[in-house]
């Protein structure tokens, strides 16, 4: 892996995320639109409600976002023939894969910079911990949504079955986070396939700095995101193919 061209890649990507002014609404306006809105939802019933759901929707943003932007986005690479022709340069698989995750690692600390400074700034989520390490997990998170879509997407063939991973991986994550049901209370088959999700440990991280200064089980959680971050881009460079066919 050679740091100046996975460095070049990061700057190619984020060139292009420039020039698309919808997909940057999509990352980093759409989440602060969202969190604003179960605010409001919440407003004048009972605001306990948002400091319950509000730092799992936190966890959740930053993945559901990357995961999607980047399965499309890779796809897109590869059906229009860049990602063969970039790959016959001396240029390796890993190099790529860090360069998009890199990338979109930056536009992610600034999407959980902008949610998280509205939802404990502006709408007022009650954080005990360091709101700093909330960005953090949020970070981390956002590169484990990368890695999967890079991992997802080379088994699609079309932009529309990138889409179609999302309630294969995604939305059983998202039902079985500890969202609805706390995961102590799950069947205790749901809550062994619960403990093996990585976004069950991004929220449980969130909702922990929510509750307690300590910060130990975070550091658990966030390193367990981490390492299925890492895992995805290892099973992501295994499955990249240098041809399109």
């Amino acid at each position: 892996m050679n740091a100046r061209i996975t460095l070049a890649v990061a700057a190619r990507v984020l060139t292009q995320l420039r020039r698309d002014p919808r997909t940057i609404a999509l990352m980093l306006i759409v989440p602060c639109v969202l969190m604003t809105l179960l605010w409001w939802m919440f407003k004048d019933v009972e605001h306990s409600i948002f400091d319950q759901v509000g730092p799992a929707l936190l966890a959740m943003f930053p993945f559901i976002v990357m995961f999607l932007v980047t399965s499309v986005a890779t796809l897109r690479e590869r059906s229009s023939g860049t990602l063969e022709r970039l790959l016959a340069m001396p240029m390796g698989k890993l190099d790529f894969l860090g360069g998009y995750a890199l990338a979109f690692g930056v536009v992610a600390a600034v999407q959980a910079a902008l949610a998280v400074g509205l939802s404990v700034g502006l709408l007022g989520l009650d954080v005990v911990g360091p709101v700093w390490l909330l960005l953090v997990v949020a970070v981390v998170d956002a590169v484990l949504g990368t890695a999967l879509g890079l991992f997802v997407s080379a088994f699609a063939q079309t932009e529309f079955q990138a889409v179609q991973f999302m309630p294969a991986v995604v939305i059983p994550q998202i039902l079985l986070c500890g969202l609805f049901v706390p995961r102590d209370a799950l069947p205790d088959v749901l809550s062994a396939i619960s403990d093996v999700l990585p976004l069950s440990y991004a929220v449980d991280a969130m909702e922990t700095l929510t509750r307690t200064t300590a910060t130990a089980d975070v550091w658990q959680d966030l390193a367990v995101v981490a390492c299925f971050a890492l895992a995805g881009l290892a099973l992501g460079a295994a499955t990249l193919r240098r041809r399109t066919t």
